[in-house]
């Protein structure tokens, strides 16, 4: 007979315990939320985002074959392959932070950081619309400022709630700086 099978049962709650953040507060959500709960709300973050994506990837693929090769491009333009892999694991970072917000603060107490974070994820899908979709570099170079700003002000909130998922949104932050400067470096080469 095995005398370890409680142990394992425990792994769950132990995983979700590791991860979720620590508040100070007269509350402690996440032993309010029962170990399936969190763990239906992880699935529900990362599909969200992952969604978000595929539209997203849905536009870009409309521009990349026949307009997109036709542009003038930067030197330092990253190879096309690169694009998925990061676009991949932006989206998962960003689902592991939004549950982690949701998962460590009441309902009402969270719910600006998720609104921010909803609107970015909206302009995020847009940005691919415009640029690639519509193909308009100069549109999607407006559009994007936005998009930035609203990763910013998602990125605060969610280091008030926890320092994880602010950190976990960092390097989308990051990305998106990068992507901005890309866009406007682009429009650059091709204004007629």
């Amino acid at each position: 007979m095995c005398t370890h099978g409680g142990q394992w049962r425990k792994l769950p709650r132990r995983l979700f315990s590791l991860l979720s953040p620590r508040k100070h507060s007269m509350t402690d959500t996440e032993h309010q939320r029962p170990v399936p709960t969190q763990a239906v709300g992880l699935v529900i973050s990362l599909l969200v985002c992952f969604a978000a994506g595929g539209i997203g990837g849905l536009a870009t693929t409309q521009g990349l074959d026949d307009w997109y090769d036709t542009l003038n491009k930067p030197t330092w333009n990253p190879p096309s392959w690169i694009f998925a892999p990061v676009w991949t694991t932006l989206y998962g970072l960003m689902g592991i932070a939004v549950w982690l917000v949701w998962l460590g603060s009441e309902t009402q107490e969270a719910k600006p950081a998720i609104s921010w974070f909803v609107t970015q994820l909206v302009l995020n899908g847009l940005w691919s619309v415009l640029f690639f979709g519509l193909q308009t570099p100069g549109g999607a170079l407006i559009e994007i400022v936005f998009l930035w700003l609203s990763i910013i002000a998602t990125t605060v909130l969610f280091f008030r709630h926890s320092k994880i998922a602010g950190g976990l949104m960092t390097p989308y932050l990051l990305w998106v700086g990068f992507a901005a400067f890309l866009n406007f470096t682009i429009w650059n080469l091709n204004r007629v």
